[in-house]
């Protein structure tokens, strides 16, 4: 896909910017997705305090890394 230069000199966003933007985008979504569902099951399961805190931290970086990912794959299948 060729790259066309804008009226005011500015180029589109590489491929590897896309994939970077995509990845953002969508470890943001999966961290907020694993505040929810993290605290709910944690909560469910009965912790309380600096478990709580460890547990729902963790289920936000596992879900943004997951959902990151994928974004990134799909950004990448795009261009």
């Amino acid at each position: 896909m060729p790259v066309t230069v804008g009226p005011y000199g500015q180029s589109q966003p590489s491929c590897f910017d896309r994939i970077k933007m995509g990845f953002m985008m969508g470890f943001a979504v999966g961290m907020a997705a694993g505040a929810l569902f993290g605290t709910f099951s944690c909560l469910r399961i009965g912790m309380r305090g600096r478990e709580l805190m460890g547990g729902v931290g963790k289920t936000m970086l596992q879900s943004g890394g997951t959902f990151g990912t994928f974004m990134a794959v799909g950004m990448g299948i795009r261009c």
